[in-house]
């Protein structure tokens, strides 16, 4: 039987899970070490000069700043929070065939509302629909990743393009602090995707947008990113309020499920084939945050992740736009769990660049 924290809702079915003597978890120990960090006031400060570099840093052009674009929640918060403190934004959207109705409308709504030039890239279905087959045909449960990567390089290559130094981001420790790396690894390892796609992709990838290790190595120099809702009071079941009241957005039942590809990854494959909820990373999180009880957050886990009228008509589609039958879905559901680390990466790299950075800032405050 898997032991659950004692605060929060995560679980041992975070292989990497550990609890103290009262049982609480590392996750909401690590959400306490960020959160005694945070002082509003000083944060306040730190996004006021940080505006004040970025309108620096653009004057003359057309932009001086970019923000992807999803149809959720945190994004589309950081779009009217951008321009609320007077940049000037180009948001970037990743059409990857998988956008609801719904995500595709809150877009639209939101930033011509707003007043926000878009730049849509419409990925080659071709070589997405292989690369994603590739990741599911892996069996690591990170099949998300595809997209992820793609969308993360897009707003960089956006950013060289434009030549703005600034890429305005949504994450937030406050509701995405309980994320465990067994259930979701290698995002920005391009290594990782390529050597995937290598065993058991088909089409070569010639248009995909993707960043090699070397190009978010000298990224972190040549551009910053910002994650802006870590300098306010971030609370989503306020954001969300205040968007559908003031700018016409519309809830789509979950989070990331503005796609019809990661509500069913996250709501049907992930939980049925690794017995991986993601929902008790996010309710986890809003558990510490406050604006949930952890008795909430287990009344909700007793609910299926979503509709199973719907699911069953997500599995459908899916196998369908895929190009799978029935029998290759459901040998891809019963093939062996594999992990990131079972698949060329770079992460002794990234381990080397942390403890680097770590030592060089040691010795920088040993000579002050």
């Amino acid at each position: 039987m898997a032991q659950i924290c004692t605060r929060c809702v995560m679980d041992t079915t975070d292989p990497d899970i550990r609890f103290d003597a009262q049982g609480v978890c590392h996750h909401c120990h690590n959400y306490d070490a960020m959160a005694r960090n945070w002082d509003a006031r000083n944060a306040a400060a730190d996004l006021e000069k940080i505006v004040e570099r970025i309108g620096r840093a653009g004057k003359g052009k057309p932009y001086d700043c970019i923000i992807g674009v999803s149809g959720g929640v945190d994004s589309t918060f950081v779009a009217y929070k951008v321009k609320q403190l007077g940049l000037r934004p180009l948001a970037v959207h990743l059409d990857n065939g998988w956008d609801s109705e719904l995500a595709v409308k809150n877009i639209e709504t939101v930033l011509r509302k707003l007043g926000i030039d878009l730049f849509t890239h419409v990925i080659d279905w071709e070589e997405f629909r292989d690369l994603q087959l590739a990741f599911l045909k892996a069996s690591t449960p990170d099949s998300e990743i595809p997209t992820d990567h793609a969308i993360v390089a897009l707003m960089y290559q956006m950013a060289r393009k434009t030549g703005v130094p600034y890429v305005v981001a949504g994450y937030n420790f406050r509701t995405e602090s309980h994320l465990p790396p067994a259930w979701s690894q290698g995002h920005f390892d391009w290594r990782y995707i390529r050597d995937v796609h290598r065993r058991f992709g088909t089409v070569k990838l010639r248009t995909f947008p993707y960043r090699r290790f070397i190009s978010v190595v000298l990224d972190r120099w040549r551009i910053r990113q910002i994650d802006i809702l870590n300098y306010m009071p971030y609370s989503k079941s306020d954001a969300m309020q205040f968007l559908q009241r003031e700018l016409g957005w519309r809830y789509y039942g979950g989070k990331h499920y503005e796609s019809i590809y990661t509500r069913f990854y996250q709501g049907y494959i992930l939980p049925r084939k690794f017995g991986f909820d993601k929902r008790k990373t996010h309710l986890s999180s809003l558990v510490c945050s406050k604006e949930i009880t952890r008795e909430q957050a287990l009344e909700e886990l007793r609910k299926e992740p979503y509709d199973p009228e719907l699911q069953a008509q997500d599995r459908e589609y899916a196998i369908k736009k895929l190009g799978l039958s029935e029998a290759e879905f459901e040998a891809i559901m019963r093939a062996p769990r594999k992990r990131y680390q079972d698949y060329a990466n770079t992460l002794a790299w990234m381990k080397f660049l942390s403890r680097l950075k770590q030592f060089l800032r040691k010795l920088h405050w040993s000579n002050t």
